[in-house]
């Protein structure tokens, strides 16, 4: 079993409040997985699903996961892990410069469904808000500070449905199609004398070197250039094939795997946990103010109460700690720069003195 790291209760650096607290990541290259159980089963049936919660990067995250899992019970949480079932994940993930993406997966018949839309992510150092929310029609909206990034049918954008048609199996390309729309004409003939062309010529305008001597350097010979008169290789031009068929294509029968389902939004049946199971490279993100509710106008409230009251007063405090710390830094630049200094007018001087010494010894 990895390593587990461990999570620890605090308001960050950075904070409007310090008696607000989040769960934070406290050990760098540490597996991280702890889950609670909901105040009751939820059931999103004829109803939407709304995920929310907050993530703060306080260490400027480098690789490592953020997303959260909404998740069925039954599972032991001790052993809470990659491996466990859930519903729905969510959330952001990020890899150096390559990966910069907010997850939406669906649990969906065995299968772990990842959307075909690239959902954008935070990657700063302040407190942000991601919201997620399915609708029973099947459509979806993603949320990043109250403001919408992706949205659309979850049809569209998860492969939730098997294709209506495919490919025949029975079926495959004749090997006497033709599929070459242009052919060498053959009616067409090389040209007489084309292969006596040389590629390349002795050059006209060199001359023989004054001090060339036949006897010890051989016999003078002019460098060879590129022959302008060259044509290359001969080939027949190109004319339309008269027997071109066009490309195949593969004939499409129906899917006889193919169903339909009217209700793939519904994937709490019940939804009776939410945990977090990740790994990070470099830790200190800090989670907060998880929400899981079908009411809509419960998570724009709940989102006014927490991080769109303290989102400024945050910002604030990490301006002036950014501002406090680049004003050491810059004080600390000039302090080695006026140290150099000092040490080489020292080193001026002493040498001054040993070459005033050099002189009287002489005298």
């Amino acid at each position: 079993k990895h390593e587990m790291g461990e999570w620890v209760r605090t308001a960050g650096k950075w904070y409007s409040n310090e008696d607000d607290t989040g769960i934070q990541t406290g050990q760098d290259a540490r597996f991280y997985s702890i889950s609670a159980d909901l105040d009751k089963d939820f059931d999103n049936e004829g109803k939407d699903l709304i995920i929310q919660y907050t993530v703060k990067h306080e260490q400027k995250l480098d690789c490592g996961g953020a997303y959260i899992k909404l998740l069925p019970g039954g599972f032991d949480k001790k052993e809470f892990g990659g491996d466990t079932d859930y519903s729905i994940m969510f959330g952001p993930d990020i890899c150096g410069t390559g990966t910069r993406r907010t997850h939406a997966i669906f649990a969906y018949k065995g299968k772990n469904l990842l959307t075909k839309k690239e959902i954008r992510t935070e990657t700063d150092q302040l407190s942000h808000l991601y919201t997620f929310i399915v609708h029973p029609d099947n459509t979806y909206e993603a949320q990043i500070d109250q403001k919408t990034v992706e949205s659309g049918s979850l049809y569209d954008d998860w492969d939730f449905l098997p294709p209506k048609k495919i490919k025949d199996p029975e079926q495959s390309k004749p090997a006497d199609w033709v599929d070459d729309a242009k052919i060498p004409d053959p009616e067409a003939a090389k040209p007489d004398g084309w292969d006596d062309i040389p590629e390349q010529i002795p050059d006209p305008e060199a001359e023989k070197p004054e001090d060339w001597d036949d006897e010890d350097d051989g016999e003078w010979e002019p460098p060879l250039i590129d022959n302008p008169e060259y044509q290359g290789e001969w080939e027949a031009p190109m004319i339309d094939n008269p027997d071109y068929q066009g490309p195949w294509v593969h004939p499409e029968i129906d899917n006889p795997d193919y169903f339909y389902d009217d209700a793939v939004y519904h994937v709490c049946n019940p939804c009776q946990a939410v945990g977090f199971e990740l790994w990070q490279v470099k830790s200190g993100t800090i989670f907060d103010d998880i929400i899981i509710t079908d009411s809509l106008e419960e998570a724009e409230e709940f989102a006014e109460e927490t991080w769109a009251a303290r989102k400024d007063d945050e910002k604030a405090m990490f301006d002036k700690i950014e501002e406090e710390k680049r004003a050491a830094e810059e004080e600390a630049r000039k302090q080695r720069e006026a140290e150099a200094a000092a040490a080489a007018e020292e080193e001026e001087d002493e040498d001054a003195d040993d070459f005033d010494e050099d002189d009287d010894a002489e005298l």
